[in-house]
């Protein structure tokens, strides 16, 4: 049995329910999650004679392509039983994954307490709150230090009688939802799978990951999965040259690039066919071009994808199909 078929067996009956009922009534918030639009962009398209594809995440019901992951760790402390109603869910997070998992837990009637740095926007931490989350900001310090964040997260969630800490970067229930999800959606509004290539920045790298792995064993081995990665990341250097060396220093970007390989990432590295590494000022560039051209207003994390695909598109040719993600919108103040 493949892999792809292991993962998809035990939820493809109530993903198949999803996905027929795209466009009709769904079972509240987390019944909106995924099924989001495959926008052509125009202008992009025309000036690099190929078809450049971009997945819409920013119209999921949390506003990011965050909702996914958040929904399915949540799914999978349910079925192993470690979370039951009335519960907590804790995270370390900067960014999306939190609002992602304080709306699914105001769904579902579990609490949410989210740890994060305390070098995030008070805008963020604001929006949390408001949705119900219990947000606890701390020092920013090096994953390697045992008042990380996430290690704080994971302790917190262990002093807790009926409390999960979902552990977005190594539990590979993040990546499930991409081989569950995001993959197959992009294999049908593709037509059966008619592109040459993903590409996608990652930072837990559960998207890059699962939708690679899915797109690969869905074509044999024909549709390319690659990295696009921001300064300051040390992935670009894996994937290209075996070493987890740092490109460049950091970057405006949030939320992605990485200085580790996660659980998530690892299965499916070597899927990988390639990397391309792509500096602030041409992400910066795309988010006005975006705007101006596509009339699409996103964030600087999306006009990295982006960029990335349009340079991968010059590589691979006129007549390649490419497709990427718009991972928010930029109203998640970004930068």
């Amino acid at each position: 049995m493949s892999l792809l078929r292991s993962v998809i067996r035990p939820m493809a009956r109530s993903y198949a329910t999803a996905v027929t009922g795209y466009g009709r009534e769904v079972d509240g918030f987390v019944g909106a999650v995924g099924n989001t639009p495959l926008i052509r962009l125009n202008a992009l398209s025309r000036e690099t004679g190929s078809t450049i594809l971009a997945k819409a995440e920013f119209m999921s019901p949390g506003g990011s392509i965050k909702d996914r992951a958040a929904l399915y760790l949540v799914k999978d402390a349910e079925e192993k039983g470690l979370i039951r109603p009335g519960g907590t869910v804790v995270e370390g997070t900067a960014g999306n994954t939190g609002i992602g998992l304080a709306h699914v837990c105001r769904s579902k009637g579990y609490e949410c307490v989210i740890y994060m740095p305390d070098t995030q926007s008070q805008e963020k931490i604001d929006l949390l709150r408001m949705l119900g989350a219990d947000v606890r900001p701390v020092p920013a310090v090096a994953f390697d230090n045992p008042q990380n964040y996430n290690h704080q997260a994971k302790r917190y969630a262990e002093s807790l009688d009926n409390a999960v800490w979902t552990n977005q970067f190594d539990n590979t229930a993040n990546r499930n939802a991409h081989i569950l999800t995001t993959g197959p959606e992009i294999w049908e509004q593709t037509d059966g799978g008619k592109l040459d290539a993903f590409i996608c920045a990652t930072g837990t790298g559960g998207t890059l990951a699962g939708v690679t792995r899915y797109l690969h064993e869905k074509s044999g081995g024909k549709v390319e999965g690659w990295l696009a990665d921001p300064p300051g990341s040390v992935l670009y250097s894996l994937v290209q040259n075996g070493k987890l060396e740092r490109t460049g220093t950091g970057s405006i970007t949030e939320g992605i690039g990485q200085g580790r390989l996660t659980s998530n990432l690892k299965p499916d590295i070597e899927l990988l066919s390639g990397a391309i590494h792509v500096p602030d000022t041409d992400s910066i560039n795309m988010i006005y071009r975006l705007l101006h051209e596509e009339g699409l207003y996103l964030g600087a994390s999306s006009a990295l994808n982006v960029w990335a695909a349009v340079e991968l598109a010059k590589r691979k040719g006129k007549g390649s199909t490419i497709v990427t993600v718009l991972c928010d919108g930029a109203y998640r103040l970004e930068f």
